[in-house]
């Protein structure tokens, strides 16, 4: 069965409200809450006194309707007692400042009584409830790494980083080549003299940097990995260890593929959009984002918080139409999400999210908001067999956590973006409609037919020969530019670029566009590529042909005679390197040549359109998503406006 239901605090409000509360999410047609994660205090007032007798209440009300829990363990907000007592489990801000207690996860990852203090209460809490079946999954903490907490520059972060340092190169001089500290002059005689990257003049060496990177994901796994340790020990066999993850994760210092070897399910909080966003994400970002979600184990996942109302914590975003937040919630499901719950059940009247709405407002009456949320729930569950099937993808956009925090100690361009530039390739895909998967590069990837690899500068030598491979098979793979230039350590390769043999080209030089320099590109004749207003941004490689065969070349002076865009057959496989920052409409009819000559089928539809296809038991089931604020008509079927249609994909019948 699949989880559908809200978050529910019920310590927020008067224990006089609770039966109302229940009764109605019940009527709503949920079968799930989720409680507990921020509420440390009640459970822990003093130290070492625990008292769980509210939440004792709680569930024994909850079950009394058939209500399943997803319980958080509570280490996101620290009571004040303990900040008072051990303020040296605050984590400390870049610039040297102590982070004060009053907002959230602003404890120290690293921190040995933090860690221990986080032990105690959730294996109070597992012990407590160990035999309470009403309870199916144990969510650890609450989105770590969020908001900033992801880095800490306190003294017990400093001396584990030059632990890390030590561990990962055994001897300083090891660490001195590798870095070249001879430039600057920046050698070290001892790893109890290296710097945290706070701030400096200029900037500091970018393979400390992204050592730093590694060393702040390690801290944040670790921390996860003892939590997670108590509670398996503790738990029941039938429930299930959850964390919820959260958007924006190429920018945090935070590899969550690590976090989810541990975990049973992944889940995800779907935030399309929240304070300041005047307009929300696109339906390629928010597609993409649960393709990577499911990509982090290679399953389907959990939405734990899904928006409902307009979301800030001091400014507040844009208001979803009508119907807006139900398809984002369709959308959802149909690309791999098997239980859901919306966050939360009644905007607070208190604390820092008194703007972020609920299903409820805070004049706690039926609204339209709940009828939405109620006609989710009834078409959900007609379907259930499909949410939970199999999603298979023939694309894959491949990521590396190591390349990413590369880019982000070396931007190289004042337009360059990391999330916007691996959102132009898969876009160009997405917009055909094929499945796809967004995966570590770590990961098997062997059995797709095209491979993306987006601005990869960092490619080793035992990835090249894996790209090497599959393209002699007769894969097709896709870079895009700066691909290739920097080795595991996040240095510069003295001598060629290792990729021009397998793209057919020679690397001669390369251009910053910046934040306003658009470049024009001319088609090659007989390139296959219809789309003729191309143009690039961002960045520019300039190949000289080899092998290759040109699609695009630059037409400004005196860089015409240099392509832009390439093709190259290596073994039975194609190899295409994009060496700019291609506009959409070149992306998408790269894109579409790209999975024709794979034997990819695609379906076109409308600007704005979204279809997504399931297999369940021999049956194709086909969504339409209409991400537009206007009636459209796909293929003869009417989609009003924020609309998610199911058709049999064998009939073209609605089901």
């Amino acid at each position: 069965m699949i989880n559908l239901g809200v978050d529910y605090y019920p310590e927020h409000w008067s224990e006089s409200m609770m039966s109302s509360d229940m009764d109605r999410i019940v009527e709503m047609g949920a079968n799930t809450v989720r409680i507990g994660e921020f509420a440390w205090h009640m459970m822990e007032s003093s130290e070492g006194q625990y008292d769980f007798s509210f939440f004792d209440k709680v569930i024994e009300e909850l079950k009394m309707r058939g209500l399943k829990v997803i319980f958080g363990t509570p280490t996101a907000t620290f009571p004040a007692w303990l900040a008072a007592k051990y303020p040296e489990i605050l984590s400390v801000d870049y610039n040297g400042v102590k982070r004060a207690f009053g907002g959230r996860r602003q404890y120290c990852y690293n921190s040995p009584t933090y860690r221990e203090k986080s032990l105690a209460i959730t294996r109070a809490l597992l012990e407590h409830y160990r035999d309470e079946d009403a309870i199916i999954a144990w969510q650890i903490d609450n989105e770590l790494g969020h908001e900033g907490s992801d880095q800490c520059y306190c003294e017990i972060c400093h001396k584990g980083f030059q632990t890390y340092l030590q561990k990962s190169y055994v001897t300083i001089d090891n660490l001195n080549q590798v870095y070249g500290t001879i430039f600057w002059g920046q050698t070290y005689n001892s790893f109890d003299e290296i710097p945290m990257p706070t701030q400096t003049i200029t900037t500091h060496n970018p393979t400390l940097q992204l050592d730093w990177a590694r060393f702040r994901s390690e801290s944040i796994n670790d921390y996860a990995g003892i939590q997670i340790e108590v509670v398996q020990a503790l738990k029941r066999v039938n429930q299930k260890v959850i964390h919820n993850l959260f958007g924006g994760f190429f920018d945090r210092a935070y590899d969550q593929n690590v976090l989810a070897e541990k975990l049973d399910v992944v889940a995800y909080d779907n935030y399309p959009v929240w304070g300041g966003l005047e307009t929300p994400l696109k339906g390629a970002e928010i597609a993409m984002t649960h393709d990577y979600i499911r990509g982090l184990k290679g399953q389907n996942f959990w939405i734990v918080e899904e928006l409902m109302g307009a979301q800030g914590h001091d400014v507040i975003g844009y208001l979803p139409r009508p119907n807006q937040a139900k398809l984002w919630s369709h959308q959802a499901m149909a690309r791999g999400c098997e239980s859901l719950l919306y966050f939360r059940w009644r905007g607070m009247t208190h604390g820092a999210e008194q703007f972020c709405q609920g299903i409820l407002d805070q004049d706690n009456e039926i609204n339209d908001k709940y009828r939405e949320v109620q006609s989710f729930f009834e078409s959900v569950k007609k379907m259930d067999g499909v949410y939970q099937s199999e999603i298979k993808a023939e694309v894959a956009v491949l990521y590396d956590y190591d390349n990413r925090w590369s880019w982000k100690a070396q931007t190289q361009s004042h337009a360059f973006d990391f999330t916007h530039e691996l959102m132009r390739c898969y876009e160009g895909f997405y917009r055909h409609n094929v499945s796809i998967d967004v995966v570590d590069i770590e990961k098997p990837w062997s059995a797709y037919k095209v491979i993306i690899l987006p601005v990869m500068q960092i490619v080793d030598e035992a990835t090249l020969l894996r790209i090497q491979t599959f393209a002699e098979a007769g894969g097709t793979v896709l870079f895009s530019f700066r691909s290739g230039i920097k080795n595991r350590d996040n240095n510069l390769r003295l001598g060629r670029n290792s990729l021009e043999t397998l793209c057919g080209v020679l690397f001669r030089s390369y251009e910053s566009l910046g934040k306003a320099t658009k470049v024009s590109l001319r088609a090659s004749a007989n390139c296959g590529i219809t789309e003729d207003t191309a143009s690039g941004s961002v960045w520019r490689d300039m190949m000289e042909v080899v092998s290759a065969k040109a699609i695009y070349n630059y037409t400004d002076e005196p860089f015409d005679s240099y392509a832009a865009v390439t093709v190259n057959n290596y073994g039975a496989g194609r190899v295409y390197y994009m060496g700019t920052g291609l506009n959409s409409e070149a992306v998408k009819a790269l894109s579409g040549a790209i999975l024709e000559e794979a034997g990819i089928r695609t379906h076109e539809t409308l600007d704005g359109v979204e279809m997504v296809e399931r297999m369940y038991e021999g049956r194709i089931y086909r969504f339409l998503l209409n991400h537009t604020g206007t009636s459209v008509n796909q293929d003869g079927i009417v989609l009003e406006p924020y609309d998610c249609i199911v058709v049999d994909g064998d009939t073209g019948k609605i089901l």
